[in-house]
């Protein structure tokens, strides 16, 4: 890979903390929540229509809690983890 310059690496550390990782997959299980709230409502015969699929769960609820599970995931990747200062 002639040309290209490599930075040195400072800070050894990684991007992301164990505190992370927990908070992304508590996101990731809220936003698999709200997908399996939005599930369902069906009929099993085509031929009948079923009102169930226009209900307050699949319609308001379901998006929401979804929504509120990707802000979340961004919060978990957007918080940065305590240092512990040495110097002070």
């Amino acid at each position: 890979m002639k040309g290209i310059i490599f930075a040195p690496m400072d800070n050894k550390s990684f991007p992301f903390q164990r505190q992370n990782y927990i908070l992304m997959l508590i996101g990731m299980g809220v936003v698999i929540l709200g997908f399996i709230l939005m599930s369902g409502g069906g009929s099993d015969d085509p031929n009948v229509f079923s009102e169930e699929i226009f209900s307050f769960r699949r319609i308001t609820l379901a998006p929401l809690v979804v929504l509120g599970g990707y802000g979340f995931i961004m919060y978990a990747i957007m918080k940065k983890p305590k240092t512990t200062d040495s110097a002070e």
